[in-house]
């Protein structure tokens, strides 16, 4: 994400031309894999269990801006920009490239735009598309044809024309159009320090050519993209499977020699639902990688499976049980405040996460320098909410009217073995001021739908992406934000969020985000828990690999069209 430096007149001109520089620089290949490496091998299947592998696919179409469309096409639609993985830290670069939604400015390439510069007068940028990508013939719905400018602006237009668009995500820009067959002119009405995330490598920013558009982007036999696959079948609850597209354009160097790109013939991503199975089928070699996997199964995994390779990293996510602040009995701070001194949060650490996480790591992540405060810097005020106290939490209780307590009912995913566990441990600490929890679990559709349509329950369990230091408070704490299951409404707030995303000093964003970071935890729309370590495993065959999980936002499309197969070394291990 662009985050320009402090200055003042003919700033944005240069600030802005210094980054078209390192666009230009960085809009080559994904990265370089170090001398020495191992020589890449062609063929194969790579069956993956993705990050999110209990949970199918939500849409096939951009426009109906559900979150995991990235996670689930990121192999066959491309983005104006992905992480640049030569940054990794495996290759010897600062990133994990973990984080949900966040891409630092110096670890961004472009991919399907080989250059962008910005213009002043009005506030613009210039982005160049890489000429000869291709897309594949579609039977009964496209022929083979190249990438163009229009192609960008149609997908654009049908994001910001959709019904289902996330409040105020393109008011920044004025318009977006092609110039010529290659260029494409985004117009802004205003500076966003989000501009590159919003529409180019954001949750929502895959090219989808208008074919595919016509014939009905929502069905899976209808999608085709520039990308290194393409989807040839889809059971739903099962499995998603991708076949080499023949004609992609990138490649990727090793040992200073190009080799086309993907590695693999297929690649399948696995729907499971089951904790149990998803971990016997990594463990007999049905899956290759794992990418999610509970802190409570490592152990076990490394005695059965000690061939296995692992990466931990801190979940990407906070959990937390929001409380509807535009109801009672929430809308009283007093018994917001009470339910969170009522739950032992340091006691959920360290026995139901077993020490495998952190008390206080949302809505800021520790990843994000700069941006997050560690809880011993907070104000005693957000402290308290984070200490175990339920003789205040019941006195609170008494004066905010309800000196027996209450019950209220409270939605949770199904899907979420983590959430299906902890959440009667969080009743039953409640319970002991003498709130009841009605606990209602929900198929992920439903359960998604409910906050969606803003009909949830009163309490609403869930674990909601930290994205990125900005859109992290955006989505869930600004007024009527699709993303704001507790109803949260400050317009002190609403208005500090549009000073930062309009503010181009990266400094002076940074204090105002912890300012508000401060004031939104103090208020309590949420039971704040402790956030968990996971872990990623995969088999020693899986080659040019190291534990990444995104290149864009839920995206892991470009990380898994790298990847190679040791065949030879898959065979001698007996599988």
């Amino acid at each position: 994400m662009y985050k320009p430096a402090a200055g003042r007149g003919g700033y944005v001109a240069k600030a802005l031309r210094a980054l078209s520089l390192a666009g230009a620089l960085t809009a080559t290949s994904a990265g370089l894999v170090s001398a020495g490496e191992e020589v890449p091998q062609y063929g194969g299947t790579l069956n993956i269990g993705n990050v999110y592998v209990t949970v199918s696919p939500l849409t096939w179409d951009p426009a109906d801006w559900a979150w995991k469309f990235q996670q689930d096409t990121g192999l066959m639609y491309e983005q104006l920009f992905a992480a640049d993985l030569s940054k990794s830290k495996r290759r010897g670069g600062p990133y994990s490239f973990v984080p949900d939604a966040w891409l630092p400015t110096d670890a961004i390439r472009g991919e399907l735009a080989e250059s962008w510069q910005w213009k002043e007068n009005p506030l613009r940028v210039e982005i160049k598309l890489r000429q000869g990508v291709m897309f594949p013939d579609k039977p009964g719905v496209m022929a083979a044809r190249e990438l163009v400018a229009d192609d960008v602006v149609q997908s654009y237009e049908r994001l910001n024309n959709s019904p289902k668009k996330v409040p105020t995500y393109f008011d920044h820009v004025e318009k977006a159009e092609a110039i010529d067959k290659h260029t494409v002119v985004f117009t802004f009405k205003t500076y966003s320090s989000e501009w590159d995330y919003r529409f180019g490598w954001g949750y929502y920013s895959g090219i989808v050519p208008k074919e595919v558009a016509d014939a009905g982007a929502g069905n899976w036999k209808n999608a085709n993209g520039t990308g290194p696959f393409r989807l040839t079948d889809y059971v739903q609850a099962n499995a998603l499977t991708f076949s080499r597209n023949d004609n992609y354009w990138d490649k990727e160097q090793i040992d200073g020699k190009p080799y086309k790109l993907p590695f693999v013939d297929k690649i399948v991503y696995r729907t499971i639902k089951d904790e149990a199975t998803f971990l016997a089928a990594l463990r007999t070699g049905k899956l290759d990688l794992l990418e999610s996997i509970r802190w409570s199964a490592v152990d076990e995994l490394k005695k059965s499976a000690p061939k296995l390779q692992w990466s931990r990293w801190l979940a990407t996510g906070g959990t937390f049980l929001a409380m509807r602040t535009d109801a009672k009995p929430f809308d009283d701070l007093r018994v917001r405040r009470a339910l969170n001194m009522a739950v032992n949060k340091q006691e959920i650490l360290s026995s139901f996460y077993n020490g495998e996480g952190q008390l206080f790591a949302y809505p800021q992540h520790p990843d994000y320098i700069g941006y997050f405060e560690p809880l011993e810097q907070m104000p005693d005020s957000v402290k308290e909410l984070y200490t175990y106290n339920p003789q205040k939490a019941k006195a609170l209780l008494a004066e905010a009217g309800y000196p027996n307590g209450f019950s209220f009912k409270v939605q949770v995913c199904s899907c979420s073995p983590d959430h299906m566990d902890l959440l009667p441990l969080v009743a039953a600490y409640l319970e002991k001021v003498g709130v009841k929890l009605e606990i209602q679990p929900m198929e992920y559709g439903a359960f998604l739908s409910a906050m969606t349509t803003k009909t949830n329950t009163a309490g609403y369990f869930m674990l909601n992406g930290h994205t990125n230091p900005t859109t992290t408070l955006r989505k869930s704490f600004v007024t009527k934000q699709t993303w704001n299951p507790s109803q949260f409404s400050d317009p002190d707030i609403d208005r500090k969020m549009n000073e930062v995303f309009q503010e181009r000093d990266e400094s002076k964003r940074q204090m105002m985000l912890k300012e508000m970071t401060r004031s939104i935890i103090d208020k309590a729309p949420y039971i704040f828990l402790p956030v968990a370590y996971n872990y990623t495993a995969w088999w020693p065959w899986v080659k040019n690999y190291g534990g990444e999980l995104r290149a864009g936002s839920e995206r892991p499309g470009p990380i898994h069209a790298r990847i190679w197969i040791d065949q030879e070394m898959k065979k001698r291990m007996g599988f």
